[in-house]
């Protein structure tokens, strides 16, 4: 008899603002496909972006207050017990327990620079990259190397009703 798995999904970020883009993504993923519960993985730092605007605990304080009664988002910040900012290390510390059937969620903006990650390619063999759609980034997110290099095999590209916001939108009000 096999063990039914926990089906997590995984949304990563700065989240410099959190915003509604976020929420809609985390309750689409977890109707689509039947999550448990979805992590915001806060980092403090973007490798790929300048600084964040507001403080580690600032953004942490405003992920629960936006999802407020949600019960299937929970808040992390792991930085400090994986010693690393790196998906990769997080999917690895998620992955030890094996009951775990890790769902990766991005917009499409970062399926654009995915190739550019750490050992994206490891990622992507160990979960299953859920890619949402957002304005504006359709076209070079579907011509992208990761998307070009891995197909549909461990990648899916999802059309919803797109929220037109971004938390670099946010900060430049």
């Amino acid at each position: 008899m096999s063990l039914k798995k926990n089906k997590i999904g995984i949304l990563g970020g700065t989240f410099d603002p959190p915003h509604k883009g976020h929420l809609s993504i985390s309750k689409e993923a977890v109707k689509k496909f039947d999550l448990k519960k979805v992590i915001w993985a806060i980092t403090k730092k973007n490798p790929f972006k300048k600084k964040s605007i507001s403080s580690l605990k600032e953004r942490v304080d405003y992920c629960k207050k936006i999802i407020q009664k949600i019960n299937f988002i929970e808040i992390k910040f792991y930085e400090n017990k994986l010693k690393s900012n790196r998906t990769i290390d997080l999917i690895n510390y998620l992955f030890k327990e094996k009951k775990n059937e890790i769902y990766f969620l991005m917009g499409a903006d970062n399926l654009i620079n995915f190739h550019k990650w750490h050992q994206w390619k490891t990622i992507s063999q160990k979960c299953k990259i859920i890619v949402f759609d957002r304005h504006g980034y359709k076209k070079k997110c579907l011509n992208s190397i990761a998307f070009k290099r891995l197909g549909k095999t461990n990648l899916e590209f999802i059309k919803f009703k797109k929220v037109n916001i971004s938390s670099s939108q946010l900060r430049k009000i």
